[in-house]
């Protein structure tokens, strides 16, 4: 009976000690009489948690002016220590890798990429991945042991049942593999693995033209189109991790075959490879989205009607989005925005015009901040951790023994 109530009261402390961890990792510093109250133990409890991870260094101190005080008292609250851990981020494309490393109160330590083979492999696109990112932690006096997590982002649909990657692109590396578990035993760290495209979402939102916005949709133009929404800082997934397909939302139901088994598909209006088959006869075969971007730039007027075209289909599909979701906020994504009101415009304007009249009045178009969509996407993987691993706190938890 003794050593049962033993393990129970073990138990109990091991919880209060997550508790703890999780309130801290989502609010930021809190003082203590606050986090009793919102774990509802008592501050003897609270403080004897707290005393115990302030002298592992897991929790520091923090002092704060008294709201309202004229006398400059200040009160003490306690954090995460920056230097408990830190959280890393991948992210996939055809043929970069990126690297991003945060620490604890999100702030960044590092941030690089390289460039890989389009015809590399899955496990030689996470073998550039290691060195690059063992590489960073290097350059910081950290090692693999210092991760408390890793969040990989990858192109395709990732089931949140099985962590296996769907059908996406031809040729796609990723597809039909666990890269959950892959990275997982790799890197010997827990692993969270998400579409790309919800990860750059997901960096908006933290620190990008998503900022403060209760409801937001991320929308990526690019070589496919993906969409990605959150509400209260929690992304939506769909019941199995497919949600946010919207190039392959239907736009015309007599149009061309899409590769997906769908007839009009928006990606074949507002892709990369539909802008470049219109432009490649008057620019040349040979023509990149960069060329095109920047031969609209210099007033090229078939570019230019091109883009405001993509612009408009793409408002147009997104009109029945905001009479179902209300997002309040659209980001756009992806090269062809660095044209700004080019392709805003015609989307703003397709809203305005088209969507319920309190609806498109109200919702705002913007680019999104993060330029380099990879490393954007990286940046969401750290974010990823310290949002929503389950393990975090555990894993701080051991260091408090």
């Amino acid at each position: 009976m003794t050593e049962q109530t033993g393990g129970s009261l073990k138990s109990l402390r091991r919880t209060n000690q997550e508790r703890v961890l999780r309130l801290l990792l989502k609010n930021g510093a809190m003082h203590r009489a606050e986090i009793a109250r919102q774990i509802d133990v008592s501050r003897a409890t609270v403080s004897t948690i707290v005393n115990e991870m302030l002298e592992r260094g897991v929790l520091v101190p923090v002092e704060v002016p008294t709201a309202g005080a004229l006398d400059g008292r200040i009160r003490e609250q306690v954090a995460i220590s920056r230097r408990a851990g830190v959280a890393a981020g991948l992210d996939f494309t055809l043929d970069r890798v990126a690297v991003h490393i945060s620490d604890l109160e999100h702030h960044e330590l590092a941030s690089h990429s390289v460039r890989v083979p389009a015809d590399a492999t899955a496990s030689e696109r996470m073998e550039a991945a290691a060195l690059l990112l063992f590489g960073s932690l290097q350059e910081h006096g950290l090692g693999q042991d210092d991760l408390v997590g890793l969040g990989v982002g990858v192109p395709g649909q990732v089931s949140t049942v099985s962590g296996v990657v769907g059908p996406s692109l031809p040729g796609q590396p990723w597809a039909g593999i666990n890269v959950r578990s892959m990275f997982a035993e790799r890197f010997g760290q827990p692993t969270l693995v998400d579409n790309n495209t919800r990860l750059e979402a997901m960096a908006e939102y933290l620190w990008g033209a998503g900022r403060q916005a209760s409801t937001m949709l991320y929308v990526s133009l690019t070589s496919g189109i993906g969409a990605a929404l959150v509400t209260g800082g929690t992304l939506y997934r769909g019941a199995l991790g497919g949600a946010g397909e919207f190039g392959h939302v239907s736009v015309d139901f007599d149009g061309p075959a899409c590769p997906c088994g769908n007839r009009g598909c928006l990606v074949q209006k507002a892709g990369s490879p539909a802008i470049l088959q219109l432009v490649r006869p008057l620019l040349g075969a040979d023509v990149g989205i960069g060329e095109v971007i920047a031969a609209a730039q210099e007033g090229d007027r078939a570019c230019l009607g091109v883009l405001a075209d993509v612009g408009a289909a793409v408002g147009h599909a997104l009109v029945n989005v905001c009479n179902l979701l209300d997002p309040g906020r659209i980001i756009v994504g992806g090269p062809i925005t660095a044209l700004g009101d080019i392709v805003l415009d015609p989307i703003r304007a397709a809203i305005s015009r088209r969507a319920m009249q309190a609806v498109g009045s109200t919702t705002e178009v913007v680019r999104a901040e993060f330029e380099e969509a990879t490393q954007a996407g990286a940046r969401g993987g750290a974010a990823l951790v310290l949002q929503e691993a389950p393990q975090l706190a555990s894993v701080l938890r051991r260091l408090a023994g």
